[in-house]
């Protein structure tokens, strides 16, 4: 039965193949980066490598027209001719793809919409099969509302997936009835189910449904646990502090919830998130990450006990700072990771994880490079990695995990007509803050400026986060990186107090003194670029989103020597933040408390009560369903430029858009209006309307 959609058309194959990504070689760099340029990088995403390791699948997002949004499309390449070929052209996006045990064919999640009342061609999510070939996939699911994730069993025989169980009771049902048109708290939600598909049989039967919302699960590879991720209800704030891992035995239908005091009473702070669930491949021993807002992230193992489990944390040598994508080396208790180190993000393995304890850990990907995805073979030999540097963008590259030295080989070109783009010149600077730390950052100057060609126009880039950082490798990012230096700019993206890769210590410092200590380490970097020769005192400009708007917003209101910014989903006050944002486990770290038990710290970090101070012209953005950074703090913020400190301002509100701008409109036009900003107030050119 799964043999019939291997031979598809042959058109199917000719138009593939005119997509195909060929390697291009290197020519004369001459083309000067332009705005429209931007929407033409692709991004590699997933990767997922064949048992055998002849064939590996990857999906690439790209970006659609105008008011289309982004989507992400399947592809394959054989590691030996290393042609890829594109797999799906529908105007939607696949992900998750994993392979059949036989090589011949995987499984991926996407939506199909014809209009049907029924799935599989309602427009809900379902899992669907394809081979090595283009064309048109099959549907394997036809679970009403869809399917949210799935995993297959090591023989290929079934697949288990999530779907939306019972709805949750809320109480005052029999009020609720009367006014049904009135929103109730926060609305309702369904626990989740975890259901088995027998591949052979196509039955279907419900394994597991524990009254809590699962957020991730993990099958054994012996298929007689179950490991869940669950929360009492579908909200971020509910998984951020009250999540729990269970492990559920499928021949006594028991469920024991592992011990939570290492991630919980233990832990720098109650709000972690649990995270990237993975079984050993001897089903004798399971893995997770816990991450806090501004305290470093933890992997802990666990091993069953008798009737108990034993949970321990592992030891990060070097402090490195795990991002996710755990997984066990195949046949061993390797355990493997992305971790980033100095802006540098690398695959990383804990060897010999049992017991309570754990070997060395050795870098399978060395070198100043940022990975972003992998995937083994069976036998754990090779490896598939998407990774980036400083001259190039996402390719997948191929290697041997014995000998993490040796030569890679790339198996794709995805933005080839990058060969001819001149491009920024990419350095890792450094300077003292005013305490005497040494502070990181990347510098971004443009292709043909040389060392005593004086100083230029300046913009600070801060990243979000704040627990994240900006990395070392080429980014066309709609925040400034590549298309400003391209502009003639100067680009300094600090990796300020509380950025993740330079150590525990460093990323600690940040909590309790938000809008302080790393405001120091910024303008510090400022001042370091201006000794140097680099940035013009005179023609200094700032922007960021998220963190990076609510450090935007932190600067403006310290100093008035910027001279124009750009704030992006800007925190003003941190009380309305706790109060309205998805995840006040944040600023509850951030602020050491509740408002309540320290308001003055509250006040102090809110750049909301210094904003009389601001000269500095100062565009606005945000989405306006942003749940994360909500729009009030971006209105509040233009109505004080505007209707009391009488400072230029102009404020975009992206319609339908989240805490992030997935329109190709919104996203050409955030670069757009940034650039006229900075050339009109840092440049000195006029723009013919005016706010």
């Amino acid at each position: 039965m799964l043999n019939s959609w291997k031979k598809r058309s042959v058109l199917g194959v000719l138009v593939a193949a005119a997509f195909t990504l060929t390697p291009t070689m290197a020519g004369e760099r001459t083309h000067e980066i332009t705005l429209d340029d931007y929407l033409s990088v692709y991004l590699l995403t997933d990767v997922v490598t064949s048992p055998d390791g002849k064939h590996v699948v990857f999906t690439e997002l790209r970006w659609g027209d105008h008011d289309r949004p982004r989507q992400t499309d399947l592809w394959v390449v054989n590691t030996e001719r290393r042609q890829p070929v594109r797999l799906t052209f529908d105007d939607v996006s696949e992900h998750s793809p994993v392979w059949s045990p036989d090589n011949t064919h995987f499984y991926f999640i996407t939506r199909r919409d014809r209009g049907d009342d029924r799935p599989p061609y309602d427009g809900s999510s379902q899992i669907w099969v394809l081979s090595t070939h283009p064309g048109e996939p099959m549907p394997v699911t036809r679970v009403e509302d869809g399917v949210s994730s799935f995993q297959l069993s090591e023989d290929g025989r079934t697949l288990y997936y999530a779907k939306d169980g019972e709805e949750a009771e809320q109480g005052w049902s029999d009020m609720r009835g009367k006014y049904p048109d009135i929103e109730f708290g926060t609305g309702p939600f369904n626990y989740t189910e975890i259901w088995k598909l027998d591949l052979q049989t196509w039955r279907e039967e419900k394994v597991v449904a524990p009254e809590r919302v699962i957020n991730a699960f993990s099958v054994s590879p012996d298929e007689q646990q179950i490991a869940l991720i669950t929360s009492p209800d579908d909200r971020l704030i509910k998984l951020e502090g009250w999540s729990q891992v269970d492990v559920y035995d499928v021949a006594s239908e028991e469920t024991t919830t592992l011990p939570d005091k290492l991630f919980r009473a233990d832990a720098p702070s109650p709000y972690g998130w649990l995270q990237n669930i993975v079984w050993a491949p001897d089903s004798k021993a399971l893995a997770f990450t816990v991450d806090y807002d501004g305290y470093p992230g933890e992997i802990l193992a666990a091993e069953r006990s008798g009737d108990d489990w034993d949970v321990w944390q592992l030891r990060r040598e070097n402090e490195i700072h795990h991002t996710g994508q755990l997984e066990f080396m195949p046949n061993s208790r390797d355990l493997c990771f992305l971790a980033e180190d100095h802006a540098r993000r690398r695959v990383y393995c804990i060897t010999d994880v049992r017991g309570g304890g754990q070997g060395k850990t050795r870098v399978l990907t060395p070198g100043d490079v940022v990975a972003h995805a992998y995937s083994f073979t069976k036998d754990g030999g090779k490896i598939a990695v998407i990774r980036s540097d400083t001259k190039s963008t996402r390719d997948v590259y191929w290697g041997d995990t014995r000998k993490p030295a040796g030569k890679w080989t790339q198996l794709t070109d995805a933005n080839p007509q990058m060969k001819t783009w001149k491009l920024p010149q990419i350095s890792l600077v450094q300077w003292k803050a005013p305490d005497g730390t040494t502070v990181e950052g990347i510098l971004e100057l443009p292709p043909d400026y040389k060392e005593g060609d004086g100083p230029l126009p300046m913009v600070l880039e801060l990243h979000g986060g704040p627990t994240a950082s900006t990395l070392y490798h080429l980014r066309y990012w709609i925040y400034g990186r590549t298309l400003l230096a391209a502009q003639g700019y100067a680009l300094l993206s600090p990796n300020y107090r509380g950025s993740t890769g330079y150590g525990d210590e460093f990323l600690r410092q940040l909590i309790g003194r938000e809008n302080d200590i790393e405001v120091k380490d910024i303008l510090a970097g400022v001042d370091a670029m201006v000794e140097r020769g680099i940035a013009d005192p005179e023609r200094l400009g700032v922007m960021g989103w998220s963190n990076g708007g609510y450090l935007t917003n932190a600067v403006i209101t310290t100093t008035q020597r910027f001279k124009a910014a750009s704030s992006g989903a800007g925190v003003l006050d941190m009380f309305m933040q706790w109060g309205l944002e998805d995840t006040p486990g944040h600023v509850i770290n951030y602020m050491r408390g509740l408002p309540w038990e320290d308001p003055e710290h509250y006040v102090k970090a809110s750049p909301a009560y210094k904003l009389g101070n601001v000269t500095t012209p100062t565009i606005v953005h945000v989405g306006k369903l942003d749940a994360r950074v909500p729009v009030e703090h971006s209105r509040s913020l233009y109505r004080a430029l505007k209707e009391y400190t009488d400072t230029p301002t102009v404020l975009l509100v992206y319609p339908g858009a989240g805490h992030g701008l997935t329109i190709s409109d919104h996203r050409k036009g955030k670069l757009h209006w940034d650039i006229a900003w900075f050339d009109k107030y840092l440049l000195g050119k006029e723009e013919a309307d005016e706010d």
